[in-house]
């Protein structure tokens, strides 16, 4: 997934009919604000695996790391997740190939400080393929590391090899462990394009009835796109259907269990509806599966407030604000965190 025209899929929308972005509203819950940032859009994922991102979760889980491995090597700045997409950040498929020469050459017993050097050598070499990625070779000995093509060759400086392996090979251990669904058929596919199509026109209130249309010849055509329903649901809680928009985002969470957006979104409906406790459930869900979702943090913090407990709530605020330090809602997190 890009963050390209049809493919910037979070958006935040406010209580009623107009939706859209806007400043936080005021608030009257004994002096404290309502939760903020509504509603989260689920994120696109492209049918091609070299053109979608990926979250920290899902690249443990390709390369049989921790995820806590993974955010040291972010927190160290040895390999970062690139690409942003609302307030969090995803690995793109170069990054993936970052993690599977660090794996393999600390598997090799390599020192980390050649490690992080065949690493850096990577990053500084893909900029300047021209090949597609899928056609490519990454060789190395641990001295020096060598993207070519698959007719090309290579000599190691040490004459030895410690690991070479196909690009494309990385691509579909991606496609088997976390994109089955990118080996789809002409059904699939379809239906993909009306996803994309509601993507497009559930940005203007003039064309919910086309969007909310595409949604759903979407999903009668492949009842796993858990995004198109995550995403209709939004459309028909600006159309004032709270309830309907509640049972889409349960049976996204049926089709996927680990989608972050659905749990958050039912989490924002139980709070804004009085039910504080039942939205704690759901904003930690949300959270298990995406530690990263600032927004998140944010309205289970305010959760926590409602609920008296705000030794519950410090952690999240603080995490909030390590997230999205310079955000809209940085300065109410801030006064919770000083007793104002």
């Amino acid at each position: 997934m890009s963050e390209s025209d049809d493919g910037n899929n979070v958006i935040h929308v406010t209580f009623g009919p107009e939706g859209g972005r806007s400043d936080p509203p005021k608030g009257d819950r004994d002096g404290r604000e309502p939760p903020q940032r509504a509603f989260a859009r689920s994120r696109d994922r492209r049918e091609d695996p070299l053109a979608d991102l990926y979250s920290t979760r899902e690249v443990a889980r390709l390369f049989e790391l921790t995820p806590s491995r993974l955010r040291y090597w972010d927190s160290t700045g040895f390999i970062r997740p690139s690409a942003r997409h609302g307030q969090r950040r995803y690995y793109t498929f170069r990054d993936l190939l970052s993690v599977r020469v660090a794996k393999s050459l600390i598997q090799d017993g390599l020192p980390l400080q050649k490690v992080r050097k065949s690493v850096e050598a990577l990053r500084d070499s893909l900029p300047r393929v021209t090949r597609p990625l899928a056609d490519l070779r990454v060789v190395t000995d641990g001295h020096s590391i060598v993207v070519k093509d698959n007719v090309g060759g290579f000599e190691p400086t040490t004459g030895q090899r410690i690991f070479d392996f196909d690009v494309g090979d990385l691509r579909d251990d991606v496609v088997r462990v976390l994109r089955p669904q990118a080996l789809s058929d002409s059904r699939r596919q379809e239906a993909y394009e009306h996803y994309l199509e509601g993507c497009r026109l559930d940005e203007n209130e003039a064309t919910f009835d086309q969007a909310e249309e595409a949604y759903r010849r979407a999903i009668q055509l492949d009842m796993s796109l858990s995004n198109a329903l995550t995403n209709l649901g939004n459309l028909k809680f600006r159309r004032g259907s709270f309830e309907e928009a509640r049972l889409l985002y349960h049976q996204a969470l049926e089709v996927d269990p680990a989608q972050p957006e659905a749990d958050y979104n039912l989490g924002f409906l139980y709070f804004d509806g009085g039910d504080a406790e039942k939205a704690t459930e759901h904003f930690r869900r949300a959270l298990a599966h995406d530690p990263a979702f600032a927004d998140a943090h944010f309205n289970l913090a305010m959760a926590y407030e409602e609920l008296g407990r705000a030794p519950d709530a410090q952690a999240h605020w603080e995490t909030y604000l390590q997230l999205d330090p310079a955000g809209p809602w940085a300065e109410i997190a801030r006064r919770h965190l000083g007793g104002d």
